[in-house]
């Protein structure tokens, strides 16, 4: 029997050491396709199944193919213990995962047994690490640091721990903070134009008047963030989480909020004009003064 071709969404029935999973070739090809799996469901191989299920069989340990499987779909996995990241770890490898292997062992770079955190850099190292070219934070703990006004454009901070770290006034053009935690962190006045921040942990952080216009914030928490005046014209807020968040006055023209989470949020005064609204609930979130001129509001509730 062939194997389904990748841009099918027809249900692909995996046996990963005896657990059943469900699937689709898209998802087993498309975030990772130079791995293992994408190579099995390309199309061009013929693959042994079950007579009766159909079913691809694989003999390696079940418990985990689900965080695998996670991956493959939304590009995250949840919080794990230190073992568990280990046991992950192995299994990215031998599908040849790549992107998820290195998001594991960013993770375990940082990760303490007791859950505690200690800062691996000083202001003055941060420093000395900028002025050179291609500069990497990636997984790096920079928690509680100063280092606001710093130009840190293009800076890869991605998966790094960087709570109540002062960033205010920095210039953060293009830089990366996939999946950073940044709870209660300070961006106030900051350049994050253009920034790339899908999936980050940005908890009652503080925006206040920064530039954060064309930026990806995609499946972001934002909760209790403050936006106050806020540039985010033509930002990336698909599915972000902004529940209780302060916009009081932002600039959201031309934002796209499909099926982002509104409720409890201050968008007094907000401008929303051509924002992309589709399957958002504002019915407990304060629009007073705020301008929705040509905003796409199909399937919205008011």
């Amino acid at each position: 029997m062939e194997s389904p071709d990748p841009s099918s969404s027809a249900p692909v029935l995996l046996n990963i050491g005896g657990k059943k999973y469900a699937t689709t070739a898209e998802t087993l090809t498309q975030r990772e396709p130079g791995s293992m799996l994408a190579a099995m469901f390309s199309g061009r191989h013929t693959l042994p199944r079950h007579p009766t299920t159909g079913a691809v069989f694989v003999d390696r340990d079940g418990k985990h193919f689900r965080h695998i499987l996670n991956w493959l779909r939304d590009g995250d996995i949840p919080v794990l213990s230190e073992s568990e990241y280990q046991q992950l770890l192995r299994e990215a490898e031998y599908y040849q995962l790549l992107g998820l292997a290195d998001y594991i062992t960013e993770k375990l770079s940082w990760k303490k047994g007791d859950g505690t955190l200690e800062t691996e850099l000083t202001r003055k190292d941060v420093i000395k690490c900028i002025q050179a070219q291609k500069t990497r934070f990636r997984g790096v703990n920079l928690s509680g640091l100063d280092l606001s006004k710093l130009d840190l454009s293009e800076v890869d901070f991605s998966y790094a721990c960087i709570e109540k770290t002062n960033f205010s006034s920095a210039n953060l053009h293009k830089a990366k903070f996939k999946l950073v935690e940044a709870a209660c962190s300070s961006f106030e006045h900051a350049n994050l134009h253009e920034c790339e921040l899908t999936g980050a942990n940005l908890k009652e952080a503080v925006l206040d008047r920064a530039n954060v216009q064309s930026a990806n914030l995609q499946d972001a928490c934002l909760t209790g963030c403050s936006f106050i005046e806020t540039d985010l014209r033509s930002a990336h807020l698909q599915s972000a989480n902004l529940m209780g968040a302060d916009l009081n006055g932002a600039n959201l023209e031309g934002a796209n909020l499909k099926g982002a989470k509104l409720t409890g949020t201050n968008l007094q005064g907000a401008n929303l004009q051509r924002a992309y609204l589709r399957e958002v609930d504002l019915r407990e979130t304060d629009l007073t003064g705020a301008k929705l001129g040509g905003a796409n509001l199909l399937g919205t509730i008011r």
